[in-house]
């Protein structure tokens, strides 16, 4: 794989490509489908990805809230899990959004993620509860500004 990260805009071929892994990721396996206004904050969001060759192969974004926000809709394509690419995604845009003077990362990780984002420094902030009929929690980073 020669990965590359970059930041995405929120329209155009990339974007949709972008959809596409999170609905067969996230979406598909709990029997729901793509809905634009699930995340109305969405387009205010920033969108960082992994590419390889011609093909979009991860994603998380980000809503940014003053010097806060919330990490969220993380998708590694199912042929790429388990070999670090979540990792380099979260750790990549954590590096981005120090240099934007972010502080503080706030996520809701289903509970069967949990121990990913606990092994990349998050810790919970919540009780577990359900979202979608899915139980998650919600977990925070605080990020080390240079």
């Amino acid at each position: 794989m020669a990965l590359e990260f970059r930041f995405i805009e929120p329209d155009g071929d990339w974007y949709e490509a972008e959809k596409k892994l999170r609905d067969a990721v996230l979406r598909q396996p709990i029997g729901r489908s793509f809905d634009p206004n699930e995340f109305p904050f969405e387009r205010e969001s920033l969108h960082f990805v992994a590419v390889d060759g011609d093909r979009l192969v991860g994603c998380v974004l980000f809503h940014p809230r003053g010097r806060s926000g919330r990490l969220y809709q993380m998708a590694v394509a199912a042929d790429c899990q388990g070999q670090g690419l979540g990792r380099a995604l979260v750790r990549g845009l954590e590096e981005a959004l120090v240099e934007k003077g972010i502080v503080e990362v706030v996520l809701h990780a289903r509970v069967t993620a949990a121990p990913f984002y606990t092994r990349l420094g998050y810790t919970a902030s919540s009780e577990d509860y359900l979202e979608l009929g899915i139980p998650h929690r919600e977990m925070k980073r605080r990020l080390a500004l240079c």
